[in-house]
């Protein structure tokens, strides 16, 4: 084996390393992320807004969509084993799917697009993906799966909506008026932060 060969193997193996430290650190931010979260005004008390996807965003545009999908799994398992489940897991698997649709789009398209404008594109394609697979997630699966889980009916939910927003009459203007600016709100406010931050530490965080 040429002293080029070797060269490129010991390469390749510390870029290995140096992605699965990553990975594994950017995973553990984003669960403690995950333990502060913040109520809103227009929505329920159990939707609150925590910044868990900033260090997958991060993730996805230094490492790539994979490892982003990669830290978003592992972020969703440790808060399993963590806090445990109401909805048999259920709900930990919507919330990976629609963590993945902010983090995966922005992150395939600025590995294709390495500008700022790449950034904003693949951010802003994230947070529509992820406001309009939110609202179908809610209503099909999430929503349900609480109601069954805490052994109430929907209409339940609904009324706890109603409390805080009088727009909110039946599951459909819970998703409208709730669901949406939520996913919403939380996919802008993630995007700005790692926009501000994203310059200031990837050097840092480069494999190369």
């Amino acid at each position: 084996m040429s002293t080029q060969t070797n060269a490129a193997v010991r390469r390749d193996s510390k870029i290995g390393v140096k992605a699965i430290v990553q990975i594994g650190m950017l995973s553990a931010v984003a669960v403690v992320l995950m333990l502060f979260e913040v109520p809103l005004p227009f929505a329920p008390s159990f939707y609150e807004i925590d910044f868990s996807e900033v260090p997958i965003l991060v993730g996805c545009f230094v490492m790539g969509p994979a490892a982003g999908a990669i830290i978003e799994f592992i972020k969703i398992l440790l808060n399993f084993v963590i806090n445990g489940t109401v909805t048999a897991g259920v709900g930990e698997l919507a919330n990976f799917l629609i963590g993945c649709s902010l983090c995966v789009p922005a992150g395939m398209i600025y590995k294709r697009n390495h500008t700022r404008k790449g950034a904003l594109i693949g951010l802003a394609t994230g947070t529509v993906i992820m406001t309009a697979l939110g609202c179908v997630m809610n209503a099909f699966v999430l929503l349900p799966a609480y109601a069954k889980a805490f052994q109430m009916p929907i209409d339940a939910l609904v009324g706890m909506g109603t409390a805080v927003n009088a727009h909110i009459t039946s599951l459909s203007t819970f998703v409208i008026f709730a669901v949406a600016p939520f996913n919403l709100l939380k996919g802008v406010l993630d995007s700005l932060i790692v926009l501000l931050i994203y310059k200031k530490i990837s050097p840092i965080l480069k494999l190369r």
